[in-house]
């Protein structure tokens, strides 16, 4: 999940830009360094920030466990997880508290997660460690390529995209990563029935992604306009730091109907 005020790691765009991805070629379960691949959409902005030590021993400890290689090749759930669930993809879950909540909420589920920002990474693994956490698998690689390249059409059951970067100015608007060529690969990997969940504090965004996802004929919304808070998302840290200073928080929620 990410706080708006800052750089998404997910989170995105629709417009001819430039992203930097993570090395596809690196182990699981240690950091990769990042390369240069040029994109027309993206699924994050690359952050400054250090890795602590706990995020670190968190890596050696349960990287190859949890973190997966980015091969490019169908991705095969079953194998990943050791078990058949439902699959949710999480799109960006930044330092991952709510990440970690949700699974430990949904443990019939199964969260493939993409997140770039290492230290993220580092603290979604220490969590899963401090809370014996085991439905969690993490591509530490850019989810556009995630989804184009290795996930196929609808095998997703649901679709989580948590506070990505607003980018506030109106000339950025186009990097949004809620636009039209996006939300339809999306709808394209969820099964009929699957659901895509977003939520937004920035009210620009909110009315953005409530016109483009109810412009894709194949979702419906599932409320009247935006949607109340699901139980199984909680409230963030940063999310209630916004609520105190009067910020709102939106919830949308969609079905794929065809």
């Amino acid at each position: 999940m990410q706080d708006s005020s800052t750089p998404e790691a997910n989170p995105s765009a629709a417009a001819p830009i430039v992203t930097n991805a993570a090395d596809a070629s690196s182990t699981p379960g240690h950091a990769p360094a990042g390369v240069a691949h040029p994109k027309t959409i993206r699924s994050y902005v690359r952050r400054a920030g250090r890795t602590t030590t706990g995020q670190a021993k968190a890596f050696e400890e349960f990287g190859e466990r949890y973190v997966l290689e980015y091969t490019g090749q169908p991705f095969h759930a079953e194998a990943a997880f050791g078990r058949s669930a439902p699959l949710i993809l999480e799109i960006g879950f930044g330092m991952g508290e709510a990440t970690a909540h949700i699974a430990r909420v949904r443990p019939d589920d199964n969260f493939l997660c993409c997140e770039v920002h290492e230290p993220g990474v580092g603290a979604l693994l220490k969590r899963i460690g401090e809370q014996d956490i085991t439905n969690i698998r993490i591509f530490q690689h850019d989810a556009v390529e995630v989804l184009e390249n290795m996930l196929q059409p609808g095998m997703l059951d649901g679709i989580h995209v948590f506070f990505p970067d607003p980018w506030h100015k109106k000339k950025h608007n186009k990097r949004r990563l809620i636009q039209p060529p996006f939300v339809a690969k999306l709808v394209d990997r969820l099964k009929i029935g699957g659901y895509i969940h977003c939520a937004t504090d920035w009210q620009p965004y909110a009315e953005q992604m409530l016109e483009v996802l109810s412009a894709n004929p194949q979702l419906r919304n599932t409320a009247e306009g935006y949607a109340p808070q699901p139980d199984y998302r909680p409230l963030t840290k940063f999310e209630n730091r916004g609520l105190r200073l009067g910020h709102g928080v939106w919830d949308l929620v969609y079905r794929r109907a065809q």
